[in-house]
């Protein structure tokens, strides 16, 4: 199982703020993953989640799209400016 969270904007144009999923390949990078997610939900997520500002991490570390996923990983998507 993966945790994918989303937070701020993104949080709030999913209507979701946490998932636990099986990953469906071990090793898959996170471009496939992404593509994955947005695979099994509708348009909307395609257009949140191929925008280019997004900042996406990996076990708190911010990564690129070729980052390889493991079992248990903890996967955050997130706007390029939070806080308040």
């Amino acid at each position: 199982m993966v945790q994918v969270m989303f937070f701020s904007l993104i949080r709030e144009r999913l209507d979701t703020d946490k998932l636990s999923l099986s990953l469906p390949m071990p090793g898959m990078t996170l471009l496939a993953f992404t593509e994955h997610l947005i695979d099994t939900h509708d348009a909307h997520w395609r257009e949140v989640l191929t925008s280019a500002n997004i900042i996406k991490s990996v076990n708190q570390r911010v990564v690129d799209n070729d980052c390889c996923l493991s079992d248990g990983d903890e996967i955050a998507f997130f706007p390029p400016v939070t806080g308040g």
